[in-house]
């Protein structure tokens, strides 16, 4: 295969990766209301679910590294795809609650281990062309994010969620197949986890900072995407088979703000972009919490979404541009922060919910995103500070 032809069919992996990756984080938040109806689960139990999931991320994330350096790509691609389409199989049919657990737990870990594959894989091959090769590839997640939710609530007079959700996993098996057709780049030798320099980072306080700013926006993000279609179903009366379609506007206002974030972070400073997405995001929050009208519901949460795109782009390039020497570690560091976010505040939520309703239980997220707002000046001074701790 041309150099060429075997590049294009590697970033087209890497594509549908991440669109995949879209539809594990999607799924369940897309389903919530069955799922609740058909178990008779409370929020609590439902943000149980939603934090399990979260988990299963963050082991694949820790996990992909060093299988990748010793079996290369494919065989983990080849694992991870298989599992997403068995998981979400699963999760449809799954006769008890203790099953759907194990189900969401391995849609969540196979889900980790594609997403960092594919982004490690984009940036081995992107070369020159990384930054824009990620931005692109990165896109695709709203694909399968966006498309979930879209789908349930444009069948949800045709089929029950439980049998779209079986519907959509086989989409999956593209990838799966491609992964093992393509040739990959060879596997590397296993290095290890440098735990040295991580305690050096850890006691850097601009890299704490950036890992607690994720925290919240992972936790925020999940929050928001898990709980927003029982949101609409219940706190606006919206028919339970078309809310999904709020949550497909939500993620579709993230897609396509990051698609664009390259173009606008080349017009304004990035600390500056940040401070606007935040307060954006609050207002949008403030205003779609007490709201009782669908229309203005779908406009701010679409807004939510535009506003909650820029953080974790912008955060990865400042670990990047203060660890260039250390750049896997502090990456991986700060994504675990995230993802422990991820796991805590959509729990939260679904104890509030479960105790004094859904309108209540979504104050979690504009409070989150007033701490991060209090957090970024302290980030923008100690962040062109030397990194005496990883020195």
């Amino acid at each position: 295969m041309p150099p060429s032809a075997r590049l294009r069919s590697m970033i087209t992996v890497a594509c549908l990766g991440m669109a995949s990756f879209g539809i594990v984080l999607t799924a369940l938040g897309a389903s919530l209301p069955a799922v609740m109806s058909r178990f008779d689960i409370d929020k609590a139990q439902a943000g149980s679910l939603l934090s399990l999931l979260s988990f299963g991320v963050l082991a694949g994330s820790l996990v992909f590294g060093p299988v990748v350096d010793r079996r290369g790509h494919r065989t983990l691609l080849i694992f991870a795809f298989a599992a997403i389409i068995i998981g979400l199989e699963a999760t449809a049919f799954a006769p008890s609650v203790g099953l759907l657990r194990l189900s969401v737990l391995v849609i969540g870990f196979s889900g980790g281990l594609v997403n960092g594959a594919v982004n490690g894989l984009t940036a081995d091959v992107g070369a020159e062309q990384r930054a824009a090769t990620l931005t692109f590839v990165g896109g695709f997640f709203g694909v399968g994010a966006a498309g979930v939710p879209l789908v349930m609530a444009t069948l949800s007079d045709a089929a029950s969620p439980a049998v779209i959700l079986a519907a959509i996993a086989p989409v999956v098996a593209i990838p799966l197949v491609m992964s093992a057709l393509v040739s990959f780049p060879p596997s590397k030798q296993p290095h290890g986890f440098p735990l040295a320099d991580a305690r050096r980072l850890l006691r850097d306080p601009a890299l704490l900072l950036m890992g607690l700013i994720l925290f919240l926006e992972s936790g925020v993000e999940t929050t928001v995407g898990g709980w927003i279609t029982t949101f609409f179903a219940e706190a606006l009366h919206v028919r339970a088979e078309r809310a999904p379609l709020f949550l497909s506007l939500f993620w579709l206002g993230l897609m396509v703000t990051r698609l664009t974030l390259g173009v606008l972070l080349r017009h304004a400073a990035a600390m500056r972009v940040l401070y606007l997405s935040i307060a954006g995001s609050v207002a949008s929050a403030l205003v779609l919490i007490p709201s009782r009208s669908v229309v203005l519901g779908a406009v701010t949460v679409f807004a939510l979404g535009c506003g909650l795109a820029a953080m974790f782009p912008v955060m990865f390039g400042f670990v990047g541009d203060r660890y260039a020497h250390l750049s896997g570690t502090a990456l991986s560091l700060v994504m675990s922060m995230a993802l422990i976010g991820g796991m805590l505040l959509p729990y939260i939520a679904g104890v509030l919910g479960g105790a004094f309703g859904m309108r209540v239980s979504l104050i979690v997220v504009p409070v989150a995103l007033l701490v991060q707002l209090a957090l970024l000046p302290m980030l923008a001074r100690t962040r062109t500070a030397p990194g005496r701790a990883v020195d």
